[in-house]
Order: C-alpha cells, then sequence, then structure tokens
C-alpha cells in the first residue's frame, strides 16, 4: 500500500510541474528560465516581447508551425 502511495505522490509531482499547451510563454519562462534555449532552438525569440506574456504554447506552435507534441516534449525533457 505505502509503495502504491509513494507513486501516486510522484505521479502527481511530475503533472504539476509539466509544461502544457495552456501554458503562455512568458508563464514557461518565468517557471523554468533554461527553456529559452529550446524557444530560440525553435525559430521564437520573441519569448521576452509583451505577445509572450499572453500567448499559449499552442498557439506559438501554431502561428510558427511548430509541431506541438514534439515542442511540448523537448520543453518538458529540459525541465525533468
Amino acid at each position: 500500500m505505502v509503495i502504491f502511495r509513494i507513486l501516486g505522490i510522484i505521479e502527481y509531482m511530475k503533472e504539476r510541474f509539466k509544461i502544457t499547451e495552456e501554458m503562455t510563454i512568458g508563464e514557461v519562462i518565468q517557471k523554468y528560465p533554461k527553456t529559452s534555449s529550446i524557444f530560440l532552438n525553435y525559430g521564437l525569440h520573441c519569448f521576452g516581447c509583451l505577445s509572450a506574456l499572453a500567448e499559449t504554447i499552442e498557439e506559438a506552435a501554431e502561428v510558427h508551425g511548430i509541431k506541438l507534441k514534439k515542442f511540448l516534449n523537448d520543453l518538458n525533457k529540459l525541465v525533468k
């Protein structure tokens, strides 16, 4: 029983610290500054501009022709 409880806590923590498509670029950069390198690699150089405060990861991917799933995977790999 204790092991299942611990595994549940680990899963909860993984989800809690996961970057999702609903998060704004500004929120991600603020929480995880090291992700700026991923944004730059994907050609998103304006992560410090005002629009990044309101633009979600999903919106940025759509506007810039980025595959959302891969983008999210790359961001989350970096913050693990």
